[in-house]
């Protein structure tokens, strides 16, 4: 992976770092549940899940979200394939309900904006953002995209991002690999984000 997918893979994983939520108790005597492999957007070759880990990717978790989610009553999987296509999944329980309504709320404003911040954190890349409206699914999800060219280099990358939430619990999925918008799975990954936030519980 070149440099700015590489970089663009260690800030997905470091936003989804949103901290000023405190610990909470489990949503129910249950853990929420993760997607598995085959629930990801299909690919030419098989998807492959991490275990689920506690607290977030090593790296952070979700790009161009700030670092806001705490490790505590957080857990994360992993998703990849042979070919350059990635992604994972993160979620969280905060402690009120209110706390995971501004948990959604900070995500989507920082990944509507993600084009333009990269744009200036990187001159000469091309980043554009685009929402991709919602889905009625409990407390409701949403979907957007992060097209990226960098001409200097020559590559292009497509990362498709999804934030959800029942009740206290919030989930951000992202998808990721070379290309652009017209090579992203995006019905197929609102059926992901969908099966994602039912499955929580």
């Amino acid at each position: 992976m070149n440099k700015l997918r590489t970089a663009l893979a260690t800030a997905a994983a470091a936003a989804l770092g949103l901290a000023a939520l405190a610990t909470a108790p489990a949503q129910a005597a249950a853990l929420p549940a993760f997607l598995s492999a085959s629930q990801m957007p299909p690919s030419s070759t098989p998807w492959t899940a991490t275990a689920i880990f506690a607290g977030v990717p090593e790296n952070g978790g979700v790009l161009c979200a700030p670092y806001k989610i705490p490790a505590q009553n957080t857990r994360y999987r992993e998703f990849s394939t042979e070919l350059d296509t990635n992604g994972v999944q993160v979620t969280t329980v905060a402690r009120t309900e209110a706390d995971a309504v501004k948990l959604v709320d900070t995500l989507r404003k920082a990944l509507a904006g993600c084009g333009p911040l990269l744009e200036q954190q990187n001159p000469g890349l091309k980043a554009v953002s685009a929402s991709h409206g919602s889905i009625a699914v409990e407390e409701g999800a949403w979907v957007y995209s992060l097209d990226t060219a960098d001409p200097q280099i020559g590559n292009t990358d497509i990362h498709l991002f999804a934030v959800g939430r029942d009740g206290r619990t919030v989930t951000l999925v992202r998808w990721g690999q070379m290309g652009d918008l017209a090579d992203a799975p995006l019905t197929a990954f609102r059926t992901t984000t969908k099966t994602a936030v039912n499955k929580l519980y």
